[in-house]
């Protein structure tokens, strides 16, 4: 609660260091734990990360309330953040299948909480409700130890939803699944199949799970290019640079493109 002791501040290390990767919100590092604005959404997250610390599931923070600025508190997880341009441990075959079993992981954790998710996160939920979909797993909001991806972070766009909400923002991030003049992605069109594939196998997808996951791919990034529109015009500031610095253009080319080669991608489901 504010102004209750923080069991988690050491005068020690009191510095605070601001964390960098492209959020919205400003983030800072104190000693072994983060500190991040406190949002509309946060007991939700909270909720979640609790269930999660329950389930066993090692690979998030802990949440623990809030220190005497406001600041939600979390734990640090140590390790390499996936921030563009992504170095080549990140792009490795490894970070892409141990990424996708470790949103498995998190997903089969979270079932439980599914069944009753309460209706406080920053976006509503999507039919079908079968986990507490992370709403934007991405290199960025994962952590790494080489190769090797060992941890998540940021929850705030957690909502009730379908696994394949989350594969298909996944894969157009970890294949990835853009247009050539993205200067995000790499590889050829087969290319960028061959590891989407790669990344559905290692979570351990049905074909029908895979082909869901495909049909979701563009719908998926629209529901991103009208969110940064709608907070655009709703006057957010950091919504509209990102637009005037071409961000939304990429998104609506990279949309053109996953439709312009959909019977490539619908050849995973095979």
């Amino acid at each position: 609660m504010p102004g209750d002791p923080d069991p988690y501040f050491d005068e020690a290390e009191a510095e605070e260091h601001e964390l960098t990767g492209g959020g919205t919100a400003r983030v800072f590092r104190i000693g072994q734990t983060v500190r991040k604005p406190v949002m509309p959404w946060s007991p939700a997250v909270h909720r979640l990360l609790d269930h999660l610390e329950r389930q066993g599931f090692e690979g998030a923070p802990s949440a623990h309330g809030t220190d005497e600025h406001g600041r939600t508190i979390l734990t640090y997880l140590a390790g390499d953040v996936g921030n563009y341009p992504l170095p080549d441990a990140v792009r490795s075959g490894q970070a892409l299948a141990t990424s996708a079993r470790l949103l498995r992981r998190y997903h089969d954790a979270t079932t439980g909480l599914a069944q009753h998710p309460g209706s406080d996160w920053q976006f509503d939920a999507l039919a079908p409700v079968e986990v507490i979909c992370h709403g934007d797993f991405a290199p960025y909001n994962c952590v790494f130890s080489g190769e090797r991806a060992v941890g998540l972070i940021d929850f705030d766009a957690a909502r009730p939803g379908p696994r394949a909400w989350d594969l298909a923002y996944a894969l157009y991030r970890y294949a990835p699944l853009t247009h050539p003049d993205n200067h995000d992605g790499w590889g050829t069109t087969e290319r960028q199949a061959y590891r989407a594939r790669e990344f559905l196998d290692a979570y351990g997808c049905t074909r029908e799970e895979r082909q869901s996951v495909m049909d979701m791919a563009a719908p998926r990034l629209e529901s991103l290019a009208d969110f940064m529109r709608q907070g655009a015009a709703a006057g957010d500031e950091n919504f509209r640079r990102h637009i005037e610095e071409g961000h939304l253009a990429l998104y609506v080319r990279d949309i053109d493109y996953i439709r312009d080669h959909v019977e490539v991608w619908a050849r995973l489901a095979l």
